[in-house]
């Protein structure tokens, strides 16, 4: 069994800006890297790359475990729509799981969701 941990997130549109979006993702070897890309008043993508400590990556399993959402399932989520969409990969381990939604904007929405628990 694989002790690897990755963690990627991302949100984003497309729009009279193009594409915008924010993303990060945590890799196994402890890398970070962070994108965001928006074209608002010509504004330019800003990409970012550091190395978090071990602790770090250790922490934000123990939320994801802790968590239990890799026993969740997207089918009853908000399908992407015009507004943008939401991604989570997750891999722990040998078990990959990667979620598509639309974008939430509060806790309204994700109230009115027909599976609001999971989300």
């Amino acid at each position: 069994m694989s002790n690897d941990f990755y963690l990627r997130y991302y949100v984003g549109h497309k729009g009279k800006f193009g594409h915008e979006f924010l993303e990060f993702e945590f890799r196994p070897d402890g890398k970070l890297r962070y994108a965001n890309n928006s074209n608002y008043k010509n504004d330019t993508m800003i990409r970012k790359e550091a190395f978090v400590h071990s602790k770090v990556i250790n922490e934000l399993r123990r939320i994801v475990e802790d968590s239990e959402i890799m026993a969740e399932d997207d089918n009853l989520w908000p399908q992407p729509d015009r507004v943008g969409r939401q991604e989570l990969e997750i891999v722990i381990g040998d078990e990959h799981i990667s979620f598509t939604t639309s974008k939430i904007g509060s806790l309204v929405d994700v109230n009115s969701a027909r599976e609001p628990d999971g989300l």
